[in-house]
């Protein structure tokens, strides 16, 4: 670890869904934090946030209150990160971006710690966090990748409205309370169609193709991270009534035979994932089980008996931690522990 002990951070969008979980996660993980300063829209400049049992002012979100900042963590949008990233590092920080501005940057590392933390190494100041959904999936399919190389990965996910911040959130229980009281559901605001008691395949805009971004991104950033342009994905990507917990069904076809117990016996010795797969007991994951928890669930592990080298998995995690704050907080851990950070 890097000699000096404290840091200075700065939290981009600090009273956002994310950015309010990445404070948490600061404090519970026990961040080596001197001073935090939480940075925000100047609307909501001198609002107060509570971090390690202090209170800080939230500073506007502007080039001048990044002086003297260590690491910053960005979660306001991929026009604020475009705008002030650059700013922050002329300052002297080293941004981790939560936004889609950066990720596919070829000067940006793309980072998930138990995927592949050495492209840290080559950062130029400002470090990407990938898509919810595509860390997720890299963390479980990293292990099986390294023992078999993955050719082909088909994925459809079901993402919940928290990913789309707090107004998704507003909408699943706006437009619940009003089915529960007899009412007219108000128009949702987050999403192109009701939440409640249905299933929205959309997210994002669509693109060229018929494919949306959210489902581009899967693709792209999945070969980014593992660093294997050969890999061949396909995702479909739909918003779910959930509140909290992206789940994945996907099926990989390797170049060699994993049976399913190989596979178990991999996921289950690899960081950050915890294998909860048993039929018989009926044990699997579901976003009830992990919200609020760090790691990676993975589950309904079987073999794929249409092709030779097929596997299908249940993978599910929490999209606000380790989708994204966690991530977040986990790559600057990491960079203190590799000696990345100047000080």
């Amino acid at each position: 670890m890097s000699e000096k002990k404290r840091w200075t951070v700065a939290v981009v969008g600090a009273l956002g869904l994310v950015g309010t979980e990445m404070i948490q996660t600061l404090e519970r993980r026990a961040f080596p934090v001197a001073e935090l300063r939480p940075l925000d829209l100047e609307s909501q400049a001198g609002k107060k946030v509570t971090f390690a049992g202090r209170s800080f002012e939230v500073l506007p979100a502007i080039p001048e209150n990044f002086a003297g900042v260590d690491i910053a963590l960005f979660s306001a949008g991929s026009d604020a990160s475009l705008a002030l990233a650059p700013e922050a590092v002329k300052k002297g920080a080293v941004v981790i971006d939560n936004s889609a501005a950066w990720r596919m940057d070829p000067k940006c590392p793309l980072v998930v710690p138990e995927v592949n933390p050495n492209d840290l190494k080559a950062h130029k100041g400002i470090i990407a966090n990938p898509n919810c959904s595509t860390i997720q999936m890299v963390v479980a399919l990293k292990p099986l990748h390294d023992a078999a190389r993955i050719r082909r990965i088909v994925v459809s996910t079901y993402q919940a409205a928290s990913g789309a911040g707090l107004g998704g959130i507003a909408d699943l229980e706006s437009q619940t309370q009003a089915w529960s009281r007899k009412q007219p559901a108000p128009e949702p605001r987050a999403f192109a169609y009701p939440i409640a008691f249905n299933v929205v395949p959309q997210i994002d805009v669509f693109q060229e193709g018929g494919y949306t971004k959210e489902e581009y991104k899967m693709v792209h950033e999945t070969t980014k991270i593992m660093g294997d342009p050969a890999i061949k994905v396909t995702a479909t990507c739909a918003r779910v009534p959930v509140f909290t917990g992206h789940s994945e069904a996907v099926n990989i076809e390797t170049e060699r035979k994993l049976t399913s117990a190989e596979a178990r016996r991999l996921l289950a010795g690899s960081p950050g994932i915890t294998v909860l797969d048993d039929p018989k007991q009926r044990q699997y994951p579901m976003p009830i089980l992990v919200a609020r928890q760090d790691d990676v669930y993975v589950g309904r592990i079987r073999e794929d008996n249409t092709i030779a080298n097929g596997l299908n998995l249940w993978i599910v995690a929490d999209n606000i931690r380790k989708g994204a704050a966690l991530n977040a907080v986990q790559i600057a851990e990491t960079m203190l522990e590799m000696g990345l950070l100047a000080g």
